[in-house]
């Protein structure tokens, strides 16, 4: 298993202008990127009680996590 960082963001108007804020981020152990992203999408939901994760966020955004050995 690896280590994914999750990130889910949101597109934000204000003042003319748009910006990218960052709704939530999750640490996830998962055996590649699609399983990270179904696992924190779950967990996400789980946290902030939504029926859908896109409720607070236009995307999702999964890397690797670059933990020194």
């Amino acid at each position: 298993m690896s280590t994914y960082v999750v990130r889910f963001m949101k597109d934000v108007v204000g003042h003319g202008r748009q910006i990218e804020v960052c709704q939530g981020t999750l640490e996830i152990d998962a055996s590649d990127e699609d399983e990270a992203k179904e696992r924190a999408k779950a967990k996400f939901c789980q946290d902030q009680a939504l029926h859908h994760w896109s409720l607070h966020a236009d995307r999702i955004q999964v890397k690797a996590a670059d933990f020194p050995s």
